[in-house]
């Protein structure tokens, strides 16, 4: 085996986010439909022989003992009890506090490549019952599929979606999910719904129930929502502030792009059912 993975961390879109109900313990009871998509960050785990875990990417504002890349590859250390170390490299792409998973997929790319990089062979069930130390999120992208997600986001149901073209503005500005989830403001009591219902329900009936706080606590998310729904629905991913609208061709997609581009940063995407870590991991 190579002494070095180079492996994509894809993004990922909240479809739809419901708020069902809170928890003793303050988290939030969600039902969402979380989609793959072909934007990622790319990370390189180069194997180290004596034991320490270095990361030559770091972030700025965000010390190396934060970095989720680093407490995932020592979490795993720690629970394999190996000696083994590595070095990570991150090419980041995906906007800090987007709502796209940023730093759940980092994280869950940096378990599952030093799982194969170090020989482990901990099934992609352990993996995630790990990574859940690590996010909410983290599970979804151990898994790389389109899921049905409930209770805060780890109870998981592969579900096949439909693939479109997705355009996704990030408005320049990092939203709190901890100021989200705090605010009073926020719907709690929405529904509960079945997984066939949802999937029946289809887009036209799929909403965010973040997004009203979002844009009444975030002018710039209101404003890019309603300037990307002239062109198509628009909604809110997660907590923000990244937000997203359906195309059914690359073309269109890729021209709406380029114009919300001359305001924000923005991309055009394809949506998928199967993670790129998985193919690059021969899952």
């Amino acid at each position: 085996m190579s002494a070095s993975l180079t492996l994509p961390a894809p993004a990922k879109l909240n479809r739809m986010l419901h708020i069902v109900g809170r928890r003793d313990d303050g988290y939030h009871e969600l039902q969402t439909l979380f989609q793959i998509i072909d934007l990622s960050d790319s990370l390189t785990l180069t194997l180290r022989e004596d034991g320490n875990i270095h990361l030559s990417t770091p972030l700025d504002g965000v010390a190396c003992e934060d970095n989720l890349i680093v407490r995932a590859a020592r979490l795993l250390q720690r629970h394999a009890n190996t000696t083994q170390g590595a070095t990570l490299a991150i090419d980041k792409r995906l906007p800090m506090g987007g709502g796209l998973g940023g730093g759940s997929s980092n994280a869950a790319t940096v378990l599952a490549g030093l799982n194969k990089l170090w020989q482990l062979g901990l099934s992609s069930e352990a993996l995630a019952k790990l990574g859940l130390e690590l996010g909410a999120d983290v599970p979804v992208f151990i898994h790389g599929h389109s899921a049905w997600a409930e209770g805060v986001g780890e109870k998981l149901t592969t579900v096949t979606l439909d693939t479109p073209w997705f355009v996704i503005i990030h408005p320049a500005v990092s939203v709190s999910t901890p100021r989200v989830f705090q605010d009073p403001e926020l719907t709690r009591d929405s529904r509960p719904i079945t997984m066939a219902r949802a999937l029946q329900g289809g887009a036209s009936e799929w909403r965010n129930d973040c997004e009203a706080v979002v844009k009444k606590r975030y002018p710039q998310v209101a404003e890019a929502l309603d300037w990307l729904a002239r062109y198509a629905p628009s909604r809110l991913t997660g907590t923000g502030g990244c937000l997203f609208a359906t195309f059914e061709s690359e073309k269109a997609a890729r021209t709406v792009a380029e114009l919300a581009g001359q305001r924000w940063p923005a991309w055009a995407a394809r949506g998928l059912n199967t993670s790129p870590l998985q193919d690059a991991l021969g899952c």
